[in-house]
């Protein structure tokens, strides 16, 4: 994990892969939970008699919001972000999904600092991300994560 405290800290990244997380795998129970918080219920994901024989994949697959929403949980075990009044999800920019998600895969984060911009003492950070699936050469998306850090100093 990657310790970061302010602004030039965070600037000396720019261009590197901050790191990893680690697998989170991805069960029926995760899915169907997504699927009651937000109401979207659609065979592909919850019917797993039917993926069986209708579905392409032959099993479930999970939401892709499901796996987008995952991003905090893996960023935060990539980097301890310190020294903060605030931080700010702005935006997710440039979401590409490329593979589906199995249930029972596993899943992680990889995250780079793709820019960084100092905007009168808020450090806005675009984060690279994709997300690997276990034995796929595909992943399940690629995109941006952007925050606003507003640090103590």
């Amino acid at each position: 994990m990657v310790i970061i405290k302010n602004h030039a800290e965070f600037e000396a990244l720019l261009g590197k892969e901050i790191g990893i997380s680690g697998w989170h795998t991805i069960t029926q129970q995760q899915i169907n939970q997504f699927a009651e918080a937000t109401i979207d219920h659609q065979w592909i994901h919850t019917d797993e008699e039917r993926a069986k024989t209708e579905s392409p994949f032959k099993a479930t697959i999970a939401h892709g919001y499901l796996t987008v929403s995952l991003l905090p949980y893996f960023w935060h075990q990539i980097a301890d972000v310190q020294n903060l009044k605030m931080q700010i999800n702005y935006s997710i920019e440039n979401i590409r999904f490329a593979q589906p998600v199995l249930v029972n895969s596993k899943v992680r984060l990889h995250a780079k600092l793709d820019a960084i911009v100092n905007l009168r003492g808020i450090t806005k950070a675009t984060i690279g991300v994709t997300m690997e699936i276990e034995d796929q050469k595909k992943p399940a998306y690629t995109g941006q994560v952007v925050f606003l850090y507003h640090f103590n100093d």
